[in-house]
């Protein structure tokens, strides 16, 4: 038997083999948790992006409320966002005198599939913070619940 024939035949079975099998998953569950959840009103959203070492940076985009600005849209950049486990907190920019603080959990939701409304789900306690002309700080707080947007898959 020629060892010349078969061996390039053996490398071609094992290579076939390997080419079916799935290659790990490096993705860890906090990358999931990336993505566009619903906000406070209907068409407003904030973007979650989870970067390395837990450091969180997104958006807010909301409607804005004032005279100067009522019903224009307006994104809302975090000035620091973190996530530690579960644990999600973030400060948004502020812009025309409003800003946000969140404090709360990521999660599973209680969509089946990421293409589902709600496959993920914020909880906590979103700040809201007005700057008054006087320079007047006021703050109301609420509990919330922020849906996941369906996903492409």
């Amino acid at each position: 038997m020629k060892l010349a024939g078969i061996l390039p035949l053996s490398l071609l079975a094992c290579s076939s083999l390997l080419a079916g099998q799935n290659p790990p998953q490096n993705s860890t569950p906090a990358a999931d948790y990336s993505g566009m959840y619903s906000f406070l009103r209907e068409g407003e959203f904030v973007q979650i992006t989870v970067e390395d070492a837990g450091k969180v940076t997104g958006f807010v985009s909301r409607y804005g409320d004032s005279e100067s600005d009522r019903g224009a849209f307006l994104d809302q950049f975090f000035k620091q966002g973190k996530l530690e486990g579960t644990k999600l907190s973030f400060t948004t920019d502020t812009v025309h005198g409003v800003w946000y603080d969140f404090q709360g959990t990521i999660g599973r939701g209680e969509g089946k599939t990421p293409s589902d409304e709600a496959f993920y789900l914020v909880k906590g306690t979103l700040t809201e913070y007005h700057t008054d002309a006087d320079k007047k700080v006021t703050s109301k707080s609420h509990e919330v619940q922020f849906k996941s947007f369906p996903r492409e898959v």
